[in-house]
């Protein structure tokens, strides 16, 4: 009998007991795919010797130090490689010690700000439908995922939604993928305009949508339009990359693809590729000077911020993000996934969309391609799949509730950064094979 409150209270999970590249093995023997880098964070793959001998090397050192006292090499050295890689103006790193906790920041740090800078009437947020930005009460209060929302909706933040830029869904016939993505920044303004643009604090977005909705990217020009709308009204930007960031779509930092200067970005899952617990939120200079010439003190703060362990892995693992050139090997191996993925999938009568950028895809399922219609919830698309693919030694990441948070399912695929040919075509093969079994039953 366990005594771990797991996700869920049915039902027994397999016991992992070993990983190796990009497999991970459980108690009996039997062997999974990581086909999702679990929740798109292993993206070095599991069991990597230079990110382990960095952890024993930091443990031999110094294995905490409160960051209300002392600072530490790994934390500065991290900051530092960091900022080398970040966009224009972001100057400032906060070392948290995940994605929930990284938004978090971003969300008091904004509000902070506008206090610092004399707009304390600045209290809203604003931010899109099917969006994911954490679990903790002001990140969900956020996000625009409606099943996680819906029991804690009395106890959030509250922030308004705009529509997400999501063109499977949402470019009408005849409109031009530019055309869209300006009809729908252009929401931003009208949202701005109706609660008060003086009112609102940020806009905050993921440049490539990752669990509610699968991977999708937001077409040329959106984000653009976006910045030009924030930088009219005086309101933050605010780009979540935890799960997108990281190499994982191709680029260190996913907006790069964009070009667009956040004021605030969020980082977490393969910052640390899985070794160590850790996340930061990054700020402009021109923020941390706001702080640093009025109260001085950021009014925030956990016991393991900044954690020299965590550090010292996290820095191992950019290195190689960077110097070791895995960003540019998942632009490539990403390039064969989504290849692999139209080939087996592109004319299947229930796969309506493939999508995404870098190691980063996601297929969204249909009752009919020709409409669109998704399948009936009632159905199951998304729990029984990864069920089926759990039996075919597959871990990917199947949802429900892709288009509203009610209906239609996809499957987000995130592959480690290392994996090979043959273990892409091995990934598509049980995925396919997974499908088909839910489909027949």
């Amino acid at each position: 009998m366990s005594h771990v409150f797991g996700r869920h209270t049915k039902g027994q999970l397999p016991v992992a007991v070993r990983g190796d590249g990009v497999y991970i093995y459980d108690s009996n023997g039997k062997a999974y795919l990581d086909g999702s880098g679990g929740a798109a964070v292993s993206c070095l793959g599991h069991n990597d010797s230079d990110v382990i001998a960095a952890i024993h090397a930091q443990l031999r050192e110094l294995e905490f130090a409160h960051t209300g006292f002392l600072t530490s090499q790994p934390a500065e050295s991290l900051a530092d490689a960091l900022i080398a890689h970040a966009p224009e103006e972001i100057d400032r790193v906060y070392l948290v010690s995940g994605g929930s906790e990284a938004v978090e920041a971003a969300l008091k740090l904004a509000r902070q700000y506008m206090l610092e800078i004399g707009q304390p009437q600045r209290t809203r947020f604003i931010a899109r439908r099917q969006s994911y930005h954490g679990n903790t009460l002001g990140a969900l209060g956020t996000g625009g995922n409606m099943w996680r929302r819906e029991p804690f909706d009395p106890v959030m933040v509250s922030a308004s939604h705009i529509a997400p830029c999501y063109e499977y869904r949402g470019r009408t016939e005849g409109e031009s993928r530019e055309a869209y993505g300006q009809r729908v920044a252009d929401e931003l303004e009208a949202e701005l305009l109706r609660v008060g643009p003086e009112t609102v604090i940020a806009f905050l977005a993921e440049p490539v949508v990752g669990a509610t909705a699968g991977a999708v990217p937001a077409v040329p020009g959106y984000f653009r339009r976006v910045r030009e709308i924030c930088d009219k009204y005086g309101v933050l930007l605010i780009l979540d990359e935890v799960m997108c960031g990281m190499g994982r779509t191709g680029t260190f930092f996913a907006c790069e693809q964009d070009g667009v200067r956040p004021d605030i970005v969020t980082i977490a899952k393969g910052l640390g590729a899985g070794y160590q617990p850790i996340g930061a939120m990054l700020c402009s200079a021109e923020i941390y000077a706001a702080i640093e010439a009025g109260s001085g003190f950021f009014q925030h703060g956990h016991t393991y911020l900044g954690h020299p362990v965590a550090c010292a892995a996290a820095l191992a693992v950019v290195t190689k993000l960077t110097e070791g050139g895995l960003t540019g090997r998942s632009a490539e191996m990403g390039q064969y996934l989504a290849e692999a993925l139209e080939a087996e999938f592109g004319q299947h009568p229930n796969v309506g969309d493939i999508r995404g950028k870098g190691m980063f895809r996601g297929l969204e399922f249909v009752a009919e391609r020709e409409s669109k219609a998704p399948f009936d919830p009632g159905r199951r698309v998304a729990a029984r799949l990864k069920a089926a693919a759990m039996e075919n030694g597959l871990i990917c990441y199947p949802m429900n509730g892709t288009i509203d948070g009610q209906q239609g399912d996809h499957v987000l695929l995130a592959p480690p950064f290392v994996s090979t040919r043959d273990q892409i075509d091995e990934l598509v093969g049980k995925l396919s094979a997974s499908l088909a079994a839910v489909l027949a039953g």
